[in-house]
C-alpha cells in the first residue's frame, strides 16, 4: 500500500509539472468566460484531443446512449442515476469536510442514510422528496476553496473537459474512494469497472439533448463546450444551482 501511495502521489507531481512547464513555454493570450479568466495554452493539443473524443463518441458513446434511453423506461434510468449518487456519497461527505462545510456535510450524511436504508440503497431518492437536495462535491471543488486557482484548461481523452486543478482532484477521488479500494482489497475488481461503465452510460444520456444543442447552435464548439464546462465548475464552487446560473450541465466522468 505504501509503494502504491508513493507511485500515486509521483504521478500527480509528475502531471502537475508537465503541466506547469507547458504552460510557461507559451505566451497564449487568456480567454474570459464572464470575469473569469481562463487559460488554455494547450488549445491546438485539446483540440486534437477533442475531434479524437468526438470520433469516440460517434462511433460508440453516443450510439449506446441512444439505445440505452430507447430500451429502458425513464424511471429505471433516475433508479440508476440515484444508485450511483448514493455511492458517491462518502467522497461527497469528505470534501463538505474538508470544506469546513457542516450543514453540508450534515445534509448529505442524512441523504445517505435515507436513501441507503429507506431507498433500497439508493435506487430511490426519499430525501430529496424530504427537501434534502443532491450536492456533489469532489476534491477539485475542495481546492478551490483552499484558494488553488484553475490552471490550464485542459481536454482528457475519452473524459473530456476539465482543468489541471480538476484533474488533479479527480484523480484524487478515484484513488481514496472507499468503496474503490473496499473492492481492489477484497479481488472484487470488476464491480468497480462495471461501475465506471454504469457512470459513462448514466451520463452520456442524460448529456444527449444537451450535447446536440451545442453542436448545432454553437459557431465554435469547442470553445462553448470550454465555457460551458468553466461555467458549470464556478458555479458548483459557489455551491449554486449550475442549471440556473451557469450554461448547459457538462458532469464530470467518474
Amino acid at each position: 500500500m505504501t509503494k502504491n501511495r508513493f507511485s500515486f502521489c509521483k504521478y500527480i507531481c509528475v502531471l502537475a509539472l508537465a503541466f506547469t512547464l507547458a504552460a510557461c513555454s507559451t505566451n497564449k493570450e487568456p480567454i474570459y468566460v464572464g470575469d473569469l479568466e481562463v487559460q488554455d495554452p494547450y488549445e491546438g493539443f485539446n483540440r486534437g484531443v477533442l475531434e479524437f473524443n468526438e470520433g469516440v463518441d460517434k462511433v460508440l458513446l453516443e450510439p449506446v446512449a441512444r439505445g440505452y434511453r430507447a430500451a429502458t423506461p425513464k424511471a429505471f434510468r433516475y433508479a440508476l442515476r440515484n444508485f450511483l449518487r448514493n455511492l458517491k456519497s462518502p467522497i461527497i461527505i469528505g470534501n463538505q469536510l474538508l470544506q469546513g462545510d457542516l450543514e453540508g456535510t450534515a445534509n448529505s450524511t442524512a441523504r445517505m442514510i435515507i436513501n441507503t436504508l429507506a431507498g433500497f440503497g439508493g435506487i430511490l431518492d426519499l430525501a430529496a422528496d424530504g427537501g434534502i437536495e443532491y450536492e456533489p462535491e469532489d476534491f477539485g471543488q475542495t481546492l478551490a476553496t483552499w484558494g488553488v486557482g484553475n490552471g490550464p484548461y485542459v481536454v482528457i481523452p475519452i473524459i473530456g473537459p476539465s482543468t489541471t486543478r480538476d484533474s488533479a482532484g479527480m484523480l484524487v477521488d478515484a484513488y481514496v474512494d472507499p468503496l474503490r479500494l473496499y473492492l481492489f482489497n477484497t479481488n472484487q475488481e470488476g464491480w468497480h469497472y462495471g461501475r465506471l461503465g454504469a457512470g459513462v452510460l448514466d451520463q452520456r444520456e442524460e448529456l444527449l439533448d444537451v450535447l446536440d444543442d451545442l453542436r448545432k447552435n454553437s459557431f465554435d464548439y469547442y470553445a462553448a463546450l470550454r465555457s460551458a464546462y468553466i461555467q458549470r465548475r464556478q458555479a458548483l464552487i459557489r455551491d449554486e444551482n449550475p442549471e440556473l446560473t451557469a450554461g448547459p450541465a457538462i458532469p464530470d466522468y467518474e
